[in-house]
């Protein structure tokens, strides 16, 4: 009679212990850099509390630290951001400031996306100044407009969330299973819809799209931009002028959070013979079913509509 008083209440008590993980492990909460891995992170742990610093109508290499952000990232179990000098501005005083050594480099709560995929445009040695723009040295951070290299990143995140979250090692593994499996077959797609893209060139004001072109077999032939990160000048301007007119682009590119009035001037120079196309440089609502998918579609569809005019 003993044994068995003894034996339930061991079954009680483990199965105490289990929703207590269960529970600290559903309580997560994730500090997210930029909305493309807020959106990640809620496919690969949905139940997680995820905060997301900035949004695509913002440049995510000039963000303020503001007190609210400090405060989310004191409170957070994980950080996701992109890395490669991309948050340089804004993060390590969020850091410092937040005193979580939970999301300090180096800790296991502290991913970078970068870390774990190729980088094109890599600068060896190169520092960034008010002279010289957005350098980033080891190479384009603007990773995420590259769906192979978001995989690649969702792998690298799973793995890392399970050691996190030990309780939700199987779960986070069958959810990154899934995701890889319909995210192959999305890309697939795209790549047979993008086919009349190949080949056909554009101009856009800085590099945020660059993957995004190679991945496309597309080119950007100028930047708006005289120097990364850098507003666009007259002198500039007027130059890419007189490089264009002979054999005009398949359209101008600006991303959402970037000011359209050059392209908009270029476009009008040039006797309105391309559209300006305004991309959102990243998805708009992270927190929606099929974020990342429903934004890599928009981008297809509004540079297929371009071909088709």
């Amino acid at each position: 009679m003993v044994r068995i008083r003894i034996d339930r209440l061991t079954t009680r008590v483990a199965g105490l212990l289990l929703c207590l993980a269960t529970h600290a492990a559903q309580s997560q909460t994730v500090f997210a850099c930029e909305p493309e891995w807020a959106a990640l992170t809620r496919v690969l742990l949905p139940e997680a509390k995820v905060f997301v610093a900035t949004h695509a109508r913002q440049d995510p290499h000039h963000i303020e630290a503001r007190p609210a952000l400090i405060a989310q990232l004191r409170s957070t179990d994980v950080a996701v951001c992109t890395g490669a000098e991309l948050e340089a501005g804004w993060l390590p005083t969020l850091q410092q400031r937040a005193g979580n050594a939970k999301v300090q480099d180096g800790a296991p709560g502290m991913f970078y996306a970068a870390d774990n995929v190729v980088l094109i445009d890599p600068q060896p040695g190169a520092i960034g100044s008010p002279f010289a723009g957005d350098v980033h040295a080891a190479g384009n951070p603007h990773l995420h407009t590259d769906p192979h290299r978001i995989l690649v990143v969702s792998q690298a995140l799973s793995e890392q969330l399970q050691k996190l979250q030990p309780v939700q090692k199987q779960a986070i593994a069958k959810r990154q299973a899934d995701f890889e499996t319909a995210w192959k077959g999305r890309i697939a797609a795209w790549e047979r819809r993008a086919a009349p893209l190949r080949g056909r060139e554009v101009v856009a004001q800085h590099s945020g799209f660059a993957y995004l072109w190679r991945w496309l077999g597309m080119k950007q032939v100028a930047d708006l931009e005289p120097q990364p990160g850098m507003a666009p000048t007259p002198g500039h301007l007027q130059r890419l002028l007189n490089q264009l007119r002979p054999q005009p682009p398949l359209a101008v590119v600006v991303s959402s959070y970037q000011d359209p009035r050059s392209a908009r001037w270029l476009v009008s120079q040039l006797g309105g013979k391309l559209p300006l196309l305004v991309l959102p440089a990243t998805v708009n609502d992270p927190s929606g079913p099929d974020a990342l998918g429903l934004w890599f579609d928009q981008l297809l569809d509004e540079l297929l509509r371009t071909v088709e005019r």
